[in-house]
């Protein structure tokens, strides 16, 4: 089972950078042409499936406006992995 994850962008922080879009070992970051932030900026959104939670994005961020989180499996009594 492949690993999942999301990234939550703080709008007030982000400004359209792209140091995460070039970072992104998955490729699944895009600046949203259609969107501005408060300030005026193009934010970064995931444009697909595919994040892994691996926070590369967040670590290159000089605003610290990503925050990511990664889906975790738990094994259970039986020796199953099971999503929480």
């Amino acid at each position: 089972m492949p690993v999942r994850g999301w990234v939550e962008v703080n709008q007030l922080y982000c400004k359209g950078c792209e140091l995460c879009v070039a970072a992104c070992p998955q490729n699944v970051m895009s600046l949203n042409m259609e969107q501005l932030t408060p300030k005026g900026y193009h934010p970064v959104y995931i444009t697909q499936e595919g994040c892994t939670g691996c926070a590369i994005c967040a670590l290159v961020c000089p605003e610290a406006a990503l925050t990511v989180y990664r889906e975790v499996a738990v094994r259970a009594a039986a020796g199953v992995l099971q999503e929480v």
